[in-house]
């Protein structure tokens, strides 16, 4: 346009009050194709993953992003967004602190979720959290467990790693029955029954029921009894081994355990075993 008017750059510039280093600016910013299609396909395998669960997910994989990147790439770019599900309106009740262990396996929280195929056949699902690391050790899927089917499966859990400390249970029937007092009295574990109709007081397994229920049983149609067991057993798992968590630092479960019995560590060790 300044050749076409036999003006100069500098002129231009003055008439359109405009900085000449606006004009030849030439945006550095690099090419977002395969970073957009990583999201997007995170996206779509991990419904329920939400902007900040991607960014620490790209990160993990060694993407030298920042979240204010991926946050642009993904509301405004990619247009993604996760639709928050509705939470049910409920009377007010005072807080109540719970103990946290500071160690894996001292103390789980223990639950049922139910559920139905698509034949209308309910089911119900045990649920097991470790309250330090978020481990999930267990999630047993049948129509029917019953107090006795409840201390089997402790029995077969605990076969392969330290009884704990105390449970965290409902005053549901399996719970509060004679088989679970008796096993517990005959382990030593400690039975910490929450008061009735106060949830808030488990509050780390409803936790881990939501995640359970939004992230696996929303998502999938079970035709059979046998592929729930399946597919609840392969999230598990998937929670385990591959779901970070903020409160733990965003690892894994697993990390988690293996950092809390392998620390790493410090220089001033390393240097002292170098020494010796």
């Amino acid at each position: 346009m300044a050749e076409r008017f036999g003006l100069s750059q500098r002129r231009v510039c003055h008439l359109l009050a405009l900085d000449r280093n606006t004009l030849r600016y030439c945006s550095r910013r690099q090419e977002d194709a395969a970073l957009r299609t990583r999201i997007r396909e995170i996206a779509e395998s991990k419904r329920r993953y939400g902007c900040p669960r991607i960014y620490v997910r790209l990160r993990r994989e060694g993407w030298p992003v920042n979240h204010k990147k991926v946050e642009r790439l993904y509301y405004r770019d990619e247009g993604l967004s996760l639709r928050r599900r509705r939470r049910k309106k409920a009377a007010a009740v005072p807080r109540v602190a719970l103990p946290k262990p500071t160690q894996p396996g001292r103390c789980y929280a223990m639950d049922f979720v139910h559920d139905r195929l698509v034949m209308g056949r309910r089911f119900k699902c045990l649920t097991m959290t470790d309250l330090c690391s978020k481990e999930v050790p267990v999630i047993e899927v049948d129509v029917s467990i019953g107090g006795a089917r409840v201390c089997r499966i402790l029995d077969r859990l605990f076969l392969t790693r330290p009884l704990p400390e105390a449970l965290i249970l409902d005053n549901g029937p399996e719970f509060a029955g004679t088989a679970l007092d008796a096993w517990a009295l005959q382990h030593g574990v400690q039975l910490h029954f929450i008061q009735p109709g106060k949830p808030v007081q488990n509050a780390f397994i409803e936790s881990f029921n939501g995640k359970f229920r939004d992230e696996c049983l929303n998502e999938h149609w079970f035709l059979t009894l046998q592929e729930a067991q399946l597919v609840i057993e392969a999230w598990r798992r998937e929670y385990n081994e591959e779901r970070t968590h903020s409160a733990i630092g965003n690892l894994t479960p697993m990390e988690f355990i293996n950092h809390h019995h392998n620390p790493p560590q410090t220089a001033q060790e390393s240097t002292s075993l170098a020494v010796v």
